[in-house]
């Protein structure tokens, strides 16, 4: 594993040992690895599909369903 020295606001360090104090974290480096993961993990790119003929046109159609094919059940109308 590899070490890294950073330096935190004071701000950013009292919202940590807060997080630890409550119980969030059972200790500051399980906090910092933690957060700084789901940090990362926020900026991953986004899965991309590798058909290039889809696109967000297609993509949208495909989602999009004909009211007359629904087959709900719940509002007949009746004469």
């Amino acid at each position: 594993m590899s070490e890294v020295e950073v330096s935190l606001p004071d701000r950013i360090d009292s919202e940590i040992a807060r997080l630890v104090e409550q119980g969030e974290f059972l200790n500051r480096e399980q906090a910092i690895e933690e957060l700084l993961s789901m940090g990362v993990s926020a900026y991953a790119p986004a899965e991309t599909t590798d058909d290039p003929d889809e696109d967000l046109f297609t993509q949208m159609t495909d989602d999009q369903q004909d009211p007359a094919a629904r087959g709900d059940d719940g509002d007949e109308y009746t004469l």
